[in-house]
């Protein structure tokens, strides 16, 4: 079965949805999601999204901030597009429909966050929510466009580049390569399908599932970065991964993200012996940097032998807590933690990939057609290290950029794609290996590719990756596909 749209986008947070209504008007728009529309590493932002927002802030300031969190290590020409177009790209989302909070002393002035590595108040928010706030908006408005078909619970497979055509006897690929569809996994009706695009946005968003612990939800398996992989796209920065510093230390429960915000209003941060320690790494103390703060609270666990450290919001009223982090306040509470009362236990997870798909500042990869933006992309923004709240920021740019440029995009003829061929393949019998390597892989990454490497450690984790991926290799070929395998492969040419 062969489908055909003009856009085809993959992924459901803020990129996907916002790079969608801006084609929407120039043809046919389908918007793939494994999950339902609003499920994204997007939705589960909480502290908000930075720009250059109150009269006394600066895009100089901005801008060295960025640099500095970055390590120096940042594309200078993606941190000033990205920052001057920052608060046009804003208004957009509030035009739209996105609420941000706004100051109760002047409601006519929206209220500002600090949080670590920003030397201003420039965060704009909604309460502790603000990704699921904007998903809200932009989804309303992505169910109203009469161009846009959503199709939830797909699993795109591949990539299909004229490349890939050649080589299966088709005419030669054009120059430079273009990506012209991807195989598609339809879940509900357990089909591989192909669709042919004259535009492929990959919006596939981050692959925090490679590492044990991680802020990110399940869908995280880092799609978009491997299949773009696989389909010869240039990709960078992929040692550069962010581990978040303050997640809810609730052992056999799952993580859950205790925001940068909290730090910015005053939390300190203490060991089990209620000693704050900070300034033993660092003179910007709780507001440094996230890998700075991360890499601090890593050693002092190492030191001291301890499980987690405490972040203490006590200092302000219950009323306080409640009104400006309702969904932490609520999590913690039912974690048995009054945050207004007791410190919260606290430890460092995987949150964010600096790396990814290298893109130009129109957000278009090395393959023509395919323009990559958010998480899966790599546009030079972050550096060594992402400054909190700049990735919704970054995917508002760069969809608003790609839009631009994907519609200016000329209908030259697709070829037409062959079937999904399955092979010899058969129903898996033996589900445990998928279950097994998934567990493996998270494992040994987060041991030996974590928060602090060495060269010894990261020889052992490429000689366990190759392991697993060439039992991986062979029992995909083998099996019928389920997301589930299609996703422990991503997870695999991520690791």
């Amino acid at each position: 079965m062969e489908m055909a749209c003009d856009y085809l986008v993959i992924g459901s947070g803020l990129a996907g949805q916002l790079f969608a209504l801006k084609v929407a008007d120039h043809g046919r728009v389908l918007i793939l999601t494994k999950d339902i529309l609003r499920e994204s590493n997007s939705r589960y932002a909480q502290g908000g999204v930075a720009a250059v927002w109150d009269d006394k802030d600066r895009f100089e300031d901005h801008i060295q901030d960025t640099l500095v969190a970055g390590a120096g290590l940042c594309r200078r020409q993606a941190v000033d597009h990205v920052v001057r177009s920052g608060p046009e790209r804003i208004q957009e989302l509030i035009e739209l429909g996105v609420i941000f909070d706004r100051r109760e002393d002047k409601p006519e002035e929206h209220e500002l966050h600090q949080e670590g590595g920003h030397s201003t108040r420039r965060i704009l928010h909604a309460r502790d929510q603000t990704g699921a706030e904007i998903i809200r908006a932009l989804s309303e408005a992505v169910r109203s466009h009469p161009n846009i078909e959503i199709r939830e619970h797909q699993c795109v497979v591949d990539l299909i580049t004229e490349a890939w055509l050649c080589r299966r006897g088709g005419p030669l690929p054009s120059y430079p390569d273009r990506v012209v569809g991807a195989y598609v996994l339809d879940e509900p009706e357990q089909k591989v399908c192909a669709i042919s695009a004259k535009v492929v946005a990959l919006c596939a968003g981050g692959a925090g599932q490679v590492y044990r612990f991680t802020s990110n939800p399940r869908v995280a398996t880092g799609d978009g970065i491997a299949m773009a992989w696989r389909a010869g796209a240039r990709i960078g920065n992929m040692e550069f991964v962010q581990f978040h510093p303050t997640t809810l230390y609730n052992p056999g429960k799952g993580s859950f993200l205790v925001s940068e915000a909290l730090r910015g209003e005053g939390g300190t941060l203490l060991n089990a012996k209620g000693e704050r320690f900070m300034s033993r790494y660092d003179e910007r103390l709780e507001l440094a940097p996230r890998d700075i703060v991360a890499r601090a609270i890593d050693a002092e666990l190492k030191r001291r032998g301890d499980d987690c450290v405490f972040l203490d919001m006590t200092h302000h009223s219950q009323g306080f807590l409640v009104d400006h982090f309702p969904a932490i306040y609520a999590h913690c509470l039912k974690a048995g933690h009054d945050m207004a009362k007791v410190p919260i236990p606290v430890v460092p997870a995987c949150h964010y990939f600096c790396g990814g798909v290298k893109t130009d500042l129109k957000g278009e990869s090395s393959l023509r057609n395919l323009f990559v933006v958010g998480e899966s992309s790599c546009t030079g923004l972050h550096g060594a290290n992402r400054l909190a709240s700049n990735s919704l920021l970054e995917a508002a740019v760069y969809a608003h950029a790609a839009a631009a440029e994907a519609i200016t995009r000329e209908n030259d003829a697709l070829p037409e794609l062959p079937a999904w061929d399955p092979g010899p393949a058969v129903p898996a019998d033996e589900l445990v290996v998928i279950k097994h390597n998934w567990a493996e892989i998270q494992q040994f990454m987060w041991d030996y590719v974590g928060i602090v490497r060495t060269t010894r450690r990261l020889k052992r984790a490429r000689h366990r990756v190759a392991l697993v991926k060439e039992e991986i290799r062979s029992y995909y070929w083998e099996t019928l596909l389920t997301p589930e395998l299609v996703e422990l492969r991503n997870l695999a040419d991520v690791a």
